[in-house]
This record gives structure tokens, C-alpha cells and sequence, in this order.
């Protein structure tokens, strides 16, 4: 079964393998994750975003083992909770045990972030056209999430909704394609556009409000061993009601700004510096406001489609 996509399992045969010892092994990017939990939402939405995913050997090294756990005692059956693990560790508060597959995505986001050191980790959403890296970076409500989903449904190829991760010696970006993390109205937006989005289970009341995942395309999946030249780097923001407007960015604002989005940019010292203007040397910059996808997606496409 090993290199075989997840969507060859049954339900009965997913289920065994989450609750078993060496859980559910998959590939994802570069890393062999392992993945256990019995909570019923977890292997769904397992079941419905990840099935391009390749299986991994049982006894192939595992990069990073984590868990979704229920409460103890009376947790498991009065507002059941979920729980994520990670090497005994458990870095988060529980959340309802409805909210258990969000739980997953984001503990694999702060895995990653905080485990991946030897990669400068920014949080942006990538994607790729043509061989060449655009990179979305900017804070949360920015709209950057719904824009990767739209890009991605038109074919861009996608790296990652969450997390930039650029080689600290070839400066080339990682792919880490996951699931595509939307919020509130978001869903139904990226839910209504064409190239048949599939969305995960919902989850309701969480921290951010009501959270679900669009499935990456399968291509980006099978190509996420292939690394990536970067060459655009753009600061979205969403404003409802506003006007088009994409200017250009000097690279003394693109670097301090790649800086504020950057997860381990002090901790790298020296290197990261190094990397983080390797980085801002390769890449045209911009700043972009838009009020609707309809008008920057075809903004950007433009952008993208010059010379370098």
C-alpha cells in the first residue's frame, strides 16, 4: 500500500490505521507525517482533502508524529473535547471536539513553523506560475487565504496557504501544499467559484468564527517535491468597496515587511539575514488593495505574465 494516494483505503481501513500505534503515515511535501486520532471529524475531513496524498511506509523515518486526543474521564462523553499532542507534548488549550479537524491543521501549521528550522518560515501563502514563485505575505485578515484559493482554482499551482519556506543556501521556496484554511464568508465565496472546489467539514464558534478547508488540487500535491525560484512578492489587502489599486514596492519595504511576517527571522541570526536578502533580491515587490477577487486575480495575472 506504500506510495499509494490515501483515497485507496476504505473508511474502516483509514480508521484502523489512525488508531493504531504508528498511526496514519502520509507525505506530506518533503516530510513523512504521522497522524493519529479516533475523533470521526478527523478521519472525514482526512478522507476528503487529503485523498491525493501518498501513503508512506510504516517503517520509513517519521518526521513529526502528532495526535488529536479526546478528553479523559466524563470529556468523552459530556462536550467531548479534542486534544492535540505533539511528542508528548500538548501546546494548545482543548477546543470542542466538533472543532477537531481544524485542531489538526492548525498543530501542523505550528509544527512546522516551529520545527522546520532549517528553512526561513514566513507566513505567506505561495503559489507558482510558470516555474516562478509568487509569495502573498501579510497578517492575518488580509484576505490572503481566500486569494490563494482563488488562484489555485484557476490553476496556479499551489505551495502553501500558510508558511513560505525558502532554503537557507539555495534561497529556492519549499512546497508544503495543505489544505486551504477559510473563514466565515470566505467559504461561501471561495465555495461559488468554478473549478469544482471541495470543502472539509465546518467547524462553528472557534476562535476565528466558522472555519473549513478547500482541497489543494491534486497536481499540486504531486509536484510537491519541486522546488521553486521566487520571483514576486506581494502584500494583499482586502478592503470591501475598495478600488483596484497594485503599485509597486521598493525592496527596503519589501524586506522589513517579509521581516514582521517572519516566524524564526531572529532566531536564524546571520543566516536568515543572508537569506531574507537573497530573497528580497529575487523578487519584483508590490502592494496590492482590492475589493474583489474579480478584480485582483486578473490584476496579478498581469503582473505575473511581464518579462522578468
Amino acid at each position: 500500500m506504500s506510495g499509494a494516494p490515501l483515497s485507496s483505503l476504505s473508511r474502516s481501513a483509514l480508521h484502523d490505521r489512525l488508531v493504531s500505534p504508528d498511526g496514519l503515515r502520509l507525505h506530506i511535501g518533503r516530510f513523512v507525517t504521522s497522524i493519529r486520532s479516533r475523533h470521526a471529524q478527523v478521519a472525514e475531513g482526512l478522507a476528503t482533502l487529503y485523498a491525493d496524498y501518498r501513503l508512506a511506509d510504516d517503517d520509513r523515518f517519521c518526521d513529526y508524529a502528532v495526535e488529536v486526543g479526546r478528553g479523559d474521564g466524563l470529556r468523552k462523553f459530556v462536550r467531548p473535547q479534542s486534544l492535540f499532542r505533539f511528542e508528548g507534548m500538548q501546546p494548545f488549550k482543548p477546543l470542542p471536539g466538533d472543532q477537531a479537524f481544524a485542531m489538526l491543521e492548525w498543530g501542523l501549521n505550528w509544527v512546522f513553523t516551529n520545527h522546520a528550522q532549517h528553512y526561513l518560515i514566513i507566513h505567506a501563502a505561495v503559489l507558482e506560475r510558470d516555474g516562478q514563485g509568487l509569495i502573498l505575505a501579510a497578517p492575518p485578515g488580509s484576505g490572503k487565504s481566500t486569494l490563494c484559493a482563488g488562484l489555485a482554482l484557476r490553476g496556479w499551482r499551489l505551495l502553501s496557504d500558510e508558511l513560505a519556506m525558502v532554503g537557507l543556501e539555495d534561497g529556492l521556496l519549499l512546497p508544503l501544499p495543505r489544505p486551504v484554511s477559510l473563514k466565515n464568508r470566505s467559504i461561501d465565496i471561495v465555495r461559488a467559484l468554478p473549478g469544482d472546489p471541495v470543502i472539509g467539514p465546518m467547524a462553528h464558534d472557534t476562535a476565528k468564527g466558522t472555519v473549513a478547508h478547500l482541497k489543494p488540487p491534486r497536481t499540486s500535491v504531486e509536484e510537491a517535491l519541486t522546488r521553486v525560484q521566487p520571483r514576486w512578492v506581494v502584500l494583499p489587502k482586502f478592503e470591501a468597496g475598495s478600488e483596484c489599486a497594485v503599485q509597486p514596492m521598493g525592496r527596503a519595504r519589501m524586506f522589513m515587511s517579509l521581516v514582521s511576517n517572519a516566524f524564526n527571522y531572529p532566531r536564524l541570526g546571520v543566516t536568515g539575514f543572508q537569506a531574507m536578502g537573497r530573497l528580497v533580491e529575487a523578487c519584483d515587490g508590490y502592494t496590492a488593495r482590492y475589493g474583489s477577487l474579480d478584480q485582483i486575480v486578473p490584476a496579478l495575472e498581469s503582473i505575473c505574465s511581464r518579462p522578468a
